[in-house]
């Protein structure tokens, strides 16, 4: 069944080697998940402001992040052309523990643990977003639940073709599942790849991957490292960044000459 569901091309402007994305996704409705998504992050929002911990608008961390965003996003949408119609929002909340997240959708976050704790530069926060970006972009969480739902139900490729209605309910009922969702390591590794291309063109010194990567590795002791839970670090992924820097090291240089 899976090879039967041929992969959608990947951008042909492209400098990294992700190949295509699963047309698994498909059997999920992106509405769907993108809603659910919204309303879950803006429960977040409540809840962070209900304990005084959103930072306010003119928070100057919060004024970096959504500079750092506004610099990648026009990058997005040859990722994903859906993207194009998302209402990007970036938040940022008080919280000791080093995460961040992209929900499906552009819906992102970061806590402040992982930049007062890692004390990353704008370099840094850069690959951090723009791996979380790829994420959403790459639809990893939107292919995660198509494949266990048809895992868990056992749909033959008739039944997804003619009816999502039990895929599309998995996606409107996620609850909190999106925040802890575990990707792969082929996801994980598209989102590193992607991500590194999305800073680069921004114009984001690529290198900063590998010095972020590194900084979480010497974070795995630290307490509250939820980050670290979903996206376990570790040489390999260090190498495969390493390796790919070259390939964007162009985009960079041509972006800083802008």
């Amino acid at each position: 069944m899976l090879a039967g569901l041929a992969a959608a091309a990947t951008p042909a402007l492209a400098q990294v080697d992700v190949g295509g994305a699963s047309r698994m996704r498909s059997l999920v409705p992106a509405e769907t998940l993108e809603g659910s998504a919204t309303q879950q992050y803006h429960q977040l929002l409540e809840q962070a402001r209900a304990k005084r911990a959103l930072a306010p608008e003119g928070h100057p961390q919060l004024q970096r992040l959504r500079t750092i965003a506004q610099r990648i996003i026009p990058y997005a949408a040859q990722w994903n052309p859906r993207a194009r119609d998302w209402r990007w929002e970036v938040n940022l909340i008080g919280s000791k523990q080093i995460n961040a997240f992209c929900m499906p959708g552009g819906k992102i976050a970061f806590y402040t643990g992982i930049l007062e704790q890692l004390k990353l530069t704008d370099d840094e926060v850069a690959m951090v977003m723009g791996h979380e970006m790829a994420h959403a972009l790459r639809e990893h969480a939107r292919s995660r639940i198509a494949k266990s739902q048809a895992t868990s139900i056992g749909l033959s490729l008739g039944a997804q073709l003619l009816g999502l209605g039990d895929m599309g309910n998995a996606a409107a009922n996620l609850g909190t599942q999106l925040l802890t969702l575990k990707f792969s390591r082929g996801d994980e590794t598209e989102a590193d790849l992607v991500g590194l291309e999305l800073a680069a063109r921004a114009g984001y010194d690529p290198q900063a991957a590998v010095s972020l990567w590194r900084k979480m590795g010497e974070a795995t002791g630290s307490g509250g490292v939820g980050f670290l839970s979903t996206h376990p670090t570790g040489p390999d992924r260090i190498r495969e960044l390493e390796q790919n820097v070259p390939r964007v090291r162009g985009l960079y240089e041509q972006a800083r000459r802008r």
